[in-house]
């Protein structure tokens, strides 16, 4: 089974430190799904979830939603690019923005109720996510029906499709 996320971190303080940016990095070089996350809440159920991503290209985010009310998320870009989409509800296109860590730290702010995805542009890629907790497998996001299931060849389609 691959592994999706570190260990939540520990203590009053964390601190992103370059030990903490190779594990991440190293681990999403290594992981099938080419992504892993730090919690760095240090409880699962914490009202604020808060994420560093360590990414690589082709990686498939499947396109969905956050359904509650309470369900904005921020992303901030700290190293690397993506390539952010939102869409409607029949999966067309609607918006389609780089989003880069340079000049100044990239940053996008998506309600709840709308339909996106990324494409990781950049090797070793890392952002900070942050949304509101706590986090239930059940309720935190809607799957597009219209988009192919991770971990299947029609995704890696998607992906490169989506590149362009």
């Amino acid at each position: 089974m691959t592994k999706l996320a570190l260990n939540n971190v520990k203590g009053d303080l964390f601190e992103l430190t370059d030990e903490r940016i190779r594990q991440g990095v190293e681990g999403s070089r290594n992981s099938a799904r080419k992504r892993i996350i730090l919690p760095i809440h240090r409880k699962q159920e914490a009202e604020v979830q808060r994420m560093i991503n360590f990414l690589q290209p082709g990686t498939y985010i499947r396109p969905h939603k956050h359904p509650l009310h309470h369900a904005s998320e921020s992303i901030v870009l700290l190293q690397g690019s993506i390539r952010f989409f939102t869409f409607d509800d029949d999966g067309n296109r609607h918006t389609s923005r780089i989003i880069a860590s340079n000049p100044f730290p990239g940053m996008i702010d998506i309600e709840p109720n709308v339909w996106h995805s990324f494409n990781v542009i950049e090797p070793d890629t890392i952002l900070f996510e942050c949304k509101k907790g706590p986090y239930n497998a059940e309720t935190d996001k809607v799957f597009a029906d219209w988009s192919p299931t991770e971990g299947s060849e029609q995704a890696e389609k998607w992906v490169d499709f989506m590149s362009d």
